[in-house]
């Protein structure tokens, strides 16, 4: 559908004029002008924008310090934030199950909990895919442990648009994130934060209270599962504590689905 944009008097590009919810899929030309008026915003602005256009709106967390700070600017710019969903690897640390459950009491927002296919426990892991599957496929590993669950929360939620906590500042793939981003099924993902720095993260945390998780007193920064998460050293990259000495920057939510599907499946 079209779009108009106008300035106010200072200049400055005014919102596009689009529907709420937007209608999809957008084209091109409309992702361009969206990203170029909310590059302009606060973190803020783009979530009450996002609350107004996005459809089937949602927030994908591993209750990282970035979506924690997004579930507590939600609370306060909405009476009625955007439901959680939590993939369960099954391999998170304990630390992070009480850090659920401490931002479902603090907020009383719904975290959808789901887990690789058929599988309740790490038991039930193992035995479908074998131990220690991380070593032997860490492509095959994320697709079922991550990609394939999240697919199947999509679907049974009917999402059309995530809320992530992925910024810029983090390096890697997430480099060039912009505002907005459309992946390969079509799904919208907003990235709020993505010009913000780790210490604007950390102090946001520190200002308003919001619950963390208690490893990121122990020298963790980025948390994720246990066998692929270690400390981070004074001065390393947030991140360098996630598969720390392999050439690996993202866990496979933000890569090409068909490709990773294809890769762990062979269809």
């Amino acid at each position: 559908m079209a779009s108009t944009s106008t300035s106010d008097s200072s200049g400055t590009a005014s919102a596009p004029s689009f529907s709420k919810p937007l209608s999809l899929p957008l084209t091109s030309e409309q992702l361009d002008e969206i990203n170029a008026y909310l590059s302009t915003l606060s973190p803020q602005q783009i979530l009450s924008w996002a609350i107004d256009h996005l459809p089937n709106l949602f927030q994908t967390t591993a209750f990282g310090l970035t979506g924690l700070v997004a579930i507590d600017m939600l609370s306060k710019l909405t009476e009625s934030p955007p439901p959680l969903i939590f993939i369960d690897t099954l391999y998170h640390f304990q630390e992070t199950y009480e850090l659920v459950q401490d931002v479902e009491k603090k907020y009383g927002v719904k975290v959808n909990v789901f887990k690789p296919d058929g599988c309740e426990t790490v038991q039930d892991f193992e035995k479908k895919h074998g131990e220690r599957f991380w070593e032997v496929s860490e492509d095959a590993y994320d697709y079922w442990v991550k990609v394939e669950p999240a697919q199947r929360a999509y679907q049974a939620l009917s999402v059309k648009s995530v809320i992530t906590g992925r910024r810029a500042s983090q390096g890697g793939e997430r480099s060039s994130i912009k505002p907005l981003e459309v992946d390969s099924t079509g799904l919208l993902k907003l990235n709020p934060l993505f010009k913000w720095t780790f210490p604007l993260v950390q102090a946001y945390i520190d200002e308003n209270d919001v619950p963390r998780n208690k490893l990121l007193a122990q020298g963790y920064r980025s948390v994720g599962d246990w066998h692929s998460t270690s400390k981070v050293k004074e001065g390393e990259d947030e991140r360098a504590g996630r598969w720390k000495g392999r050439n690996k920057t993202e866990c496979g939510l933000h890569k090409d689905y068909f490709s990773m599907k294809a890769q762990a499946t062979g269809v």
